[in-house]
């Protein structure tokens, strides 16, 4: 099968759309698939995609005023010059907004199939940033999305809001975690010492520092004795977050071993944002064998069982989030226990796995196709 796969964002991007697309490409590779990624411009001076699976084509670019780890694609006949020419058996829309639009555009043109998959929850942004637009985020969302032959939700609680918006043919495709590089056996005491070194509980959050994350709902949790709030990632939100979280330790960007190395140290993971359409980091914290407290919205909901494996908590509710926090930090058995069973939760859902059930979302769009042409 050959793929082409138009992404907003690709490594050395670090988000979830940019790591969900490169499992794929892997994954189609691994099955013996032809994928091709189509891709905006990183900034200037990072070299070629040696690191990536497949062929990689990239669309001019420019960075998101205010958020320059964000790339905007500039219109460029590259979409449409890529598909025609890997002979694209099916188009695969990663997060489809700007340069995914011009991809559906170029595969209905060329009679491609194609696939959307939903990742970003546009409308809660629009609520976060502008206070309003999120029916304009929502029209543009259904606009997109109806023009695909399936569109892919990674969540029961996504896959809702696009069916309640009007969004047709919706399906549930999850992600995969890599269960190998993150797991309970890669704690490492001398790190743990490093971040606390007066033996406090080490609450960790991973991920954006930008408004949509809601990370200063950990001041609660930083103003409880003996507990140590240590945060990854870089953003915006930085500047004012150290300001908001005293006593926090902040790392900045991590990722591969190091990163898993990190989640496996934590005795708690924390997360703050009510947006996810899904939540990778709190799958990664499961497979580490860590605790969970997340708000109790979106994508958490399928991930997390409380009471088994974490803490559910409102939403934008910082008491809730320091008492569930409390909780955990004054019962390690309850810890060990919720961590273990993280663990075992997810150790099926491997990328392997979710990579097998989208090339039967592939094959279903495509047969499907085929009944109709005939």
């Amino acid at each position: 099968m050959r793929v082409v796969i138009v992404t907003e964002s690709f490594p050395p991007d670090v988000n979830g759309v940019a790591h969900c697309a490169l499992q794929t490409a892997r994954h189609l590779v691994d099955r013996g698939h032809a994928p091709l990624v189509v891709a905006p411009a990183t900034a200037a001076g990072h070299g070629p995609d040696a690191l990536a699976p497949c062929p990689v084509v990239r669309v001019p670019s420019l960075p998101l005023p205010g958020y320059p780890q964000v790339r905007v694609a500039l219109p460029s006949r590259r979409v449409a010059t890529a598909i025609t020419e890997h002979h694209a058996d099916i188009v695969h829309l990663a997060s489809p907004f700007i340069l995914g639009v011009r991809g559906m555009a170029a595969a209905a043109r060329l009679g491609v199939p194609a696939v959307a998959v939903y990742q970003t929850d546009l409308a809660g942004y629009a609520r976060t940033y502008v206070g309003a637009g999120e029916a304009t985020a929502w029209r543009r969302i259904r606009s997109v999305h109806a023009a695909a032959d399936r569109t892919l939700a990674p969540s029961s609680a996504a896959l809702h809001d696009l069916e309640a918006h009007g969004v047709p043919r919706v399906r549930l495709w999850p992600r995969g975690v890599d269960t190998v590089r993150f797991r309970p056996e890669h704690r490492d005491e001398a790190l743990r010492r490093e971040l606390a070194p007066n033996g406090e509980l080490i609450v960790g959050y991973v991920g954006r520092l930008a408004p949509e994350k809601q990370v200063e709902l950990l001041a609660g949790a930083c103003g409880l004795e003996g507990v140590r709030v240590v945060i990854v990632g870089d953003g915006p939100s930085e500047t004012s977050l150290r300001e908001a979280l005293p006593g926090a330790v902040f790392l900045g960007r991590r990722t591969g071993d190091e990163l898993a190395r990190i989640f496996a140290s934590l005795d708690v993971f924390a997360h703050t944002g009510p947006f996810e359409t899904f939540c990778q980091t709190v799958q990664e914290a499961m497979a580490s064998g860590v605790p969970v407290v997340a708000p109790a919205a979106g994508g958490p909901l399928d991930l997390v069982a409380h009471g088994r494996t974490g803490l559910l908590v409102p939403p934008r509710d910082e008491a809730a989030v320091r008492d569930a926090v409390g909780a955990l930090a004054a019962d390690p058995a309850l810890r060990a226990a919720y961590g273990a069973a993280g663990r075992a939760t997810v150790e099926g859902r491997t990328w392997a796995a979710v990579g097998d059930q989208l090339i039967d979302h592939y094959t279903d769009v495509l047969s499907a196709r085929t009944v109709v042409a005939a």
